[in-house]
């Protein structure tokens, strides 16, 4: 089958590391885009899940509360000192 050129446009800092990451499988860039397309032929959709993971609103306060350091527990040694700290009377 013949070849053809095609231009595609990334940013430069995404080619970079997919260059370094696809030396080490031995191949460069055009290979890659070339498996990634006859794959999505094969399976006549993407060769992966595309999807948007948005977080509902309890995981949303829940990451809020965390970077903010809310309702953390504190750090323990041991086992012991959790089981401890856990039957301790309040």
């Amino acid at each position: 089958m013949a070849k053809v050129a095609t231009n595609i446009t990334i940013d430069e800092a995404t080619k970079k590391e997919a260059q370094v990451l696809l030396a080490d499988f031995g191949m460069d860039l055009s290979t890659a885009v070339n498996i990634f397309l006859k794959q999505m032929v094969y399976e006549g959709s993407f060769p992966f899940a595309i999807t948007r993971e948005v977080p509902n609103d309890e995981t949303k306060k829940a990451i809020e509360n965390v970077r903010n350091g809310i309702g953390l527990s504190k750090g323990f040694n041991t086992v012991s000192e959790l089981m401890e700290d856990l039957y301790a009377d309040d």
